[in-house]
């Protein structure tokens, strides 16, 4: 019986998966990080969050770029006073952009508002140990282009602070995001397309994110793949953007794909954020948080990815 088209690209993954395995089992010794982006906690305290993620092994956090200006946003000191309490440690910032903020924008208040708020996000994520701020070259929120430039303007624009990424030594982590969220950078493909027009050395990785690659990528396998030793970090959630092992999300693949790429080594992360089904999410940032359902959804993801793992290193 033949495979279908995405059967027989998940089977030359595993081959090469097992090859290496064979070939280099101490490559395996180390497992991936996991670590967790808080911003879909709602209007929780730090401290509530930390505590959460330590209960289920987690060790790192992805935090919430919430800097929107010079009065707003964590504290470096209180933070890591907060997560050191929990042995937990900066894994990176969750940029957020917006119409308020967007790099690609047709009015030159908003790219400054982009410019302003980058700067605060790196001296913060450099402050608390971070190693990547994501950015998305668009807003977030705005599937309508604006014109023909917008893509030029976001890359000027983002050259514009590139230095600073190099100053801080902070990765900058280009996301692709859904074409129903954005209008443009969609894919792997096109986050290297936007790394390559930039041309800043200190303008060079990538966070990938399982649920909008679900609706723009052939292959989710492949994509980690194309995307190599760029990835930094990748976001992930089941097929319906909730805990992993509640949809029909190919993990174990993922998983494989990861390992080939050398994926589970210091400063790279795999970073759940499952938010709940529906079109937007965004309101779950600013939300009444219930404890015991995050709690759950939460122990059930580590504990999920972690059976998945070890399943996928016994092969």
């Amino acid at each position: 019986m033949n495979l279908q088209n995405f059967q027989v690209k998940n089977e030359k993954i595993r081959q090469a998966f097992v090859t290496l395995m064979k070939d280099n089992p101490r490559r395996f010794e180390r497992r991936i990080n996991l670590s967790w982006s808080n911003w879909g906690f709602g209007m929780e305290s730090l401290a509530d969050s930390a505590r959460r993620l330590a209960h289920s092994g987690i060790r790192y956090i992805e935090l919430h770029g919430n800097h929107y200006g010079p009065d707003l946003g964590y504290d470096a000191d209180e933070t890591l006073k907060v997560l050191g309490d929990h042995n937990i440690e900066v894994a990176g910032v969750c940029g957020m952009f917006s119409a308020d903020n967007d790099l690609s924008s047709n009015r030159a208040v908003q790219r400054q508002a982009a410019i302003d708020y980058i700067k605060r996000e790196l001296a913060f994520t450099a402050a608390v140990g971070g190693g990547y701020l994501l950015v998305v070259p668009g807003a977030v929120g705005r599937a309508s282009p604006y014109d023909s430039m917008e893509f030029e303007r976001s890359v000027e624009t983002l050259r514009i602070v590139a230095d600073l990424f190099a100053q801080y030594e902070v990765r900058a982590a280009i996301e692709p995001i859904r074409s129903a969220e954005v209008s443009f950078c969609h894919t792997i493909a096109d986050a290297k397309d936007y790394i390559r027009a930039v041309d800043h050395p200190a303008i060079g990785h990538i966070n990938g994110d399982v649920y909008h690659m679900q609706g723009e990528e052939s292959h989710i396998g492949e994509a980690i793949l194309d995307a190599g030793e760029m990835l930094v970090n990748l976001h992930m959630a089941d097929s319906n953007r909730c805990a992993l092992g509640s949809g029909s999300l190919d993990l174990d693949t993922i998983l494989m794909a990861l390992y080939v790429i050398g994926y589970n080594q210091p400063g790279c992360f795999v970073t759940p954020e499952p938010l709940g089904p529906g079109g937007d999410p965004y309101p779950a940032m600013f939300g009444k948080p219930d404890p015991e359902q995050l709690d759950n959804l939460v122990a059930q993801t580590a504990r999920y990815f972690r059976e998945r793992e070890e399943f996928v290193l016994g092969l």
